[in-house]
C-alpha cells in the first residue's frame, strides 16, 4: 500500500490501494441486487470496488485491503459492534466475486417503489425466470412466499427475492397484481443470470431529443459500456444518466464511467486510517454534451460516488432525491475457517471534500415521485451540445 499523501486539489498523486466497495444491501438472507429496487440486472450484490490501479489483485482473495460496505440487512447486525463491518463466510464471499463478473441468482425482474409504498415491476430480463412466467413492467408486486411488501424497504424485498444462499433452482412465490383488477400467484424457480449494467436508449421529447443511459451496477466493463453509450450519442444530443437504484460496485468502474464526462481532475478522495488518497479521472472524456444525473434514495456507495464527482466538478445538473449516504471504508481481513471480518476504517469525500456518510447527496434539483419527466425537460433547457 502507498504511504501517506496529503491532498491537494488538481495535483498528481500516486493512486491508492485496493478499495473495494461491498454493497451487501441485503445481506441478512444473503441477497444482493442490481439496483435498489432490483431483483435483477446487478447488484449491490456485494461487488467489490477497486481504485483505478490495474495490477491490484482481488481484494476477497487476500484481505488487508481497503473496503465499502453497504448496509446490512435486519437480523444480521449482531455480527459486528461496527455499523458497517461483519464477518461474512466464504460462500457468500464467493458469491460476491461472481457479481463482480456480472453474474447472481435470481428470477430476472426489477422492481420500484412507488410513492405511495406499492413495489412495482420496473423491468423484467429477456428469457429469465419472471418473463417466462409472464409479468411484465409495471404489474404490482404485492407479496413474496406470502409475506406482503407494500411499504417495505427496498432491500428487504430484494432479500426475499433472491432467497439468502438458497441457490438456483429454488423455489419463490410471488403475488402480483396487474391493471384491470387481475391478481394472481405464480412459483418461480430462480435462475443464475448475467447482469445487464447499462442500457442506453435513445429519446424525443418534443423537439429535444437525447440518449437516456441507466447504470444498474458498477460490474466488470460498466465503465467502459458507459463511455460507448456516451459515443454512440447522436451528434448535439443531451445525456440522461440514470442512476437511480444504483447499489454500488467496482470503484473502478464509476471512476471510468466519470472519465466519460470529464477531462481528467478529482473524482473522490478517501482515507485509511487518516491517511489520504485521490481517485481521478482519466483525460478525454465529452467534457461539452449536455448531462443531468438522475438518482434517488437507492443510489448508493459508487454510484454516489460518480454522481457527487459530476455535481461537484460542474458537469452536471443532479435531479431526483437524496441518495442513501454510504461513505465508509472498510478493511477485509482473512479468518482461519475461512471467513472475512470487515472493519471501518476511513470515509471517502466529493471533490469538495463533501462527506457523504449519513448525509447523501443532495440534489440540485429536489423531485419526488418519478423524477425522470422534470430531468428531461432540464436537459432539454441545457440546450444542444456541441
Amino acid at each position: 500500500m502507498p504511504g501517506p499523501t496529503m491532498f491537494v486539489p488538481h495535483r498528481r498523486h500516486r493512486r491508492g490501494a485496493v478499495l473495494t466497495l461491498v454493497f451487501a444491501g441485503a445481506l441478512a438472507t444473503g441477497a444482493a441486487t442490481g439496483s435498489w429496487g432490483a431483483d435483477a440486472r446487478g447488484g449491490p450484490l456485494p461487488a467489490t470496488a477497486r481504485a483505478p490501479r490495474p495490477s491490484a489483485s482481488a481484494p476477497h482473495a487476500k484481505g488487508g485491503r481497503p473496503t465499502v460496505r453497504a448496509p446490512r440487512g435486519p437480523g444480521n447486525t449482531g455480527r459486528s459492534a461496527d455499523r458497517w463491518g461483519g464477518v461474512y463466510s466464504a460462500t457468500e464471499y464467493e458469491g460476491f466475486q461472481r457479481a463482480l463478473h456480472g453474474e447472481y441468482v435470481g428470477v430476472g425482474l426489477s422492481v420500484r417503489r412507488a410513492a405511495d409504498g406499492r413495489m412495482e415491476v420496473d423491468g423484467v430480463e429477456r428469457g429469465g425466470p419472471a418473463a417466462r412466467a409472464g409479468i411484465a413492467p409495471g404489474d404490482r408486486l404485492r407479496s413474496v412466499d406470502g409475506t406482503e411488501v407494500t411499504g417495505r424497504p427496498v432491500t428487504e424485498v430484494v432479500a426475499r427475492l433472491r432467497g439468502g444462499l438458497s441457490g438456483s433452482g429454488t423455489p419463490v412465490t410471488l403475488g402480483l397484481a396487474r391493471d384491470g383488477g387481475r391478481e394472481w400467484e405464480s412459483t418461480l424457480r430462480r435462475a443464475r443470470l448475467r447482469t445487464r449494467s447499462v442500457v442506453a436508449e435513445r429519446f424525443r421529447d418534443g423537439p429535444a431529443a437525447g440518449t437516456r443511459i441507466k447504470v444498474e451496477s458498477f460490474t466488470h466493463g460498466t465503465g467502459k459500456q458507459v463511455r460507448a453509450a456516451v459515443r454512440g450519442a447522436g451528434p448535439r444530443e443531451g445525456v440522461l444518466l440514470d442512476l437511480r437504484g444504483n447499489s454500488g460496485g467496482l470503484v473502478t468502474e464509476a471512476v471510468t464511467s466519470a472519465s466519460a464526462f470529464l477531462d481528467g481532475g478529482l473524482v473522490a478522495t478517501y482515507d485509511v486510517h487518516g491517511r489520504q488518497r485521490v481517485l481521478e479521472a482519466r483525460p478525454g472524456g465529452d467534457t461539452r454534451r449536455p448531462l443531468v444525473v438522475l438518482v434517488d434514495g437507492g443510489t448508493m456507495s459508487a454510484g454516489e460516488l460518480l454522481a457527487g464527482a459530476l455535481q461537484d466538478r460542474g458537469r452536471a445538473v443532479v435531479v431526483g432525491s437524496r441518495t442513501f449516504g454510504k461513505g465508509t471504508v472498510q478493511m477485509p481481513r482473512p479468518l482461519p475457517d475461512g471467513s472475512v471480518a470487515e472493519q471501518t476504517v476511513g470515509h471517502w469525500r466529493t471533490p469538495s471534500g463533501q462527506a457523504v456518510e449519513g448525509r447523501g447527496i443532495t440534489p440540485d434539483l429536489v423531485v419526488h415521485g418519478d423524477a425522470e419527466p422534470r430531468a428531461r425537460a432540464v436537459l432539454g433547457g441545457l440546450g444542444p451540445g456541441a
